[in-house]
């Protein structure tokens, strides 16, 4: 093709809490000109970011811009669960062991990582964003607890450690009784998404790499033997665009009808003041996620990653049209405040301060599309539930691939099949939001 148009721009449902909690960031530099660079990327979120700074890492004298159409970490960034999690984590299966070779998987989550945790270095971001304090699978019932020891299993076979815990050991750590079992595993990392991606930023401005807000791409063509990427206000000839926009890639008419768009949804507590966290009682921070992938992910967050408070992430909704519904919100907020007030009866009531919508992006087999989708067009997309580590290493694979260097990771995702074709809509669109309903009732207690 010689031209592309975004048929959309990212529409957002709720707040994005995790930037809210830090406070108000500075204001946007917004491109207003027209200008060059060597490279555009589209996008600053996990994997935006990593293409960027992997950019910078290879090729040091390049001009690098990167363009968001709204705020730093207030998109689909500020709206995950904060888990960078490096082993299996299957959304489609029972119990999130994958159906491929799964070393190779947690090789590269670990390589994402790693390149987090050394941004985290290099940048002096806040510790704080960046807590390596594993995670747990909590099971409320026999089934989930079986699907625990089933992934213990698979975890054994990899030479994985994990640790079980019982009831009382659940309830030291999270104050809750729901969970009669659990099962910690040591690797995941529990981020402050949006003060981790406010870090890079800065860090990357201070390098030269500016970071443009409020300037959605409306649309590129070809340019001679370049690019002319336009933004509301302005524009960049570039030799090299790479688009890390996750779902929003067949908003530009690739991989149209290919993509699935589901939105997640999550609430989080008023900080919580001193006579609620003694009545909370357990440890100060911690997450938790069910042994049934369509259960309640919980998480505790404390003092320096904006304040004491809890949050509840469940419900799922597929929307073609990539925007989460008033009513999907309304609905996920009565859930949510229902599956907090089950955990935590001594703070039943308590009415969340945020709750909003995150949107995911998934293939039907479980593949990205990071590769070259044509002549200096290159893709860091479709992360599957898994922005924080998927993005990271689509951004990174992106990044090289547009470098011309070659590594693990770019080899895995050139190998990668085409996401599947989608049946048709509206029965897609039926069809799947039917299944979501019946796996969440299958797990309601999770």
């Amino acid at each position: 093709m010689t031209a592309y148009t975004a048929k959309r721009l990212p529409v957002h449902r709720g707040p994005a809490a995790w930037s809210a909690i830090l406070g108000t960031q500075s204001p946007p530099v917004t491109l207003e000109h027209d200008t060059t660079a060597d490279f555009v990327v589209v996008g600053s979120g996990f994997a935006g970011l990593s293409a960027a700074r992997r950019l910078n890492q290879l090729q040091p004298g390049a001009k690098v811009v990167v363009l968001e159409a709204g705020r730093v970490a207030e998109g689909a960034a500020g709206r995950n669960s904060g888990f960078m999690i490096d082993l299996p984590h299957d959304l489609a299966s029972d119990n999130y062991a994958g159906a491929g070779d799964d070393r190779v998987m947690i090789n590269l989550n670990r390589l994402a990582i790693d390149f987090a945790r050394s941004a985290v270095e290099e940048y002096d971001i806040d510790r704080n964003f960046f807590d390596p304090a594993g995670k747990v699978n909590g099971a409320a019932s026999t089934t989930a607890e079986a699907h625990n020891r089933s992934y213990a299993k698979h975890l054994t076979s990899l030479g994985e450690d994990s640790q079980a815990l019982d009831p009382q050991q659940m309830y030291e750590l999270t104050g809750s009784r729901h969970y009669i079992s659990g099962l910690y595993t040591p690797g995941t990392v529990m981020l402050q998404p949006a003060g981790y991606i406010r870090g890079v930023t800065a860090g990357l401005r201070a390098q030269g790499v500016p970071v443009y807000e409020n300037s959605p791409v409306t649309g590129f063509e070809r340019d001679g033997s370049g690019w002319a990427v336009r933004t509301e206000k302005g524009s960049v000839n570039t030799g090299t665009v790479i688009l890390t926009v996750n779902g929003h890639l067949e908003s530009f008419g690739i991989e149209r009808n290919r993509l699935m768009q589901l939105f997640l949804f999550a609430a989080m507590t008023p900080e919580l003041n001193s006579e609620a966290l003694t009545k909370l009682g357990g440890q100060p921070r911690w997450g938790v996620t069910p042994s049934d992938p369509m259960g309640t992910t919980m998480r505790r967050i404390g003092t320096g990653q904006g304040g004491n408070r809890v949050i509840t992430r469940t419900c799922a909704a597929l929307r073609p049209g990539m925007t989460a519904t008033a009513r999907d919100l309304s609905r996920a907020s009565r859930v949510m405040q229902r599956k907090f007030d089950q955990r935590f009866p001594q703070l039943a009531g308590m009415k969340m301060q945020y709750s909003w919508a995150g949107h995911l992006c998934l293939s039907l087999n479980g593949v990205s599309v990071a590769r070259e989708i044509e002549q200096g067009i290159y893709s860091g997309c479709v992360q599957n539930g898994l922005g924080t580590a998927r993005g990271t290493l689509t951004g990174i694979a992106a990044a090289e691939q547009a470098s011309g260097h070659r590594s693990d990771t770019t080899r895995y995702f050139e190998a990668e099949d085409q996401p599947k074709r989608l049946p048709p809509q509206p029965f897609c669109e039926i069809g799947a939001n039917a299944v979501l309903r019946w796996k969440e009732w299958k797990a309601s207690e999770e």
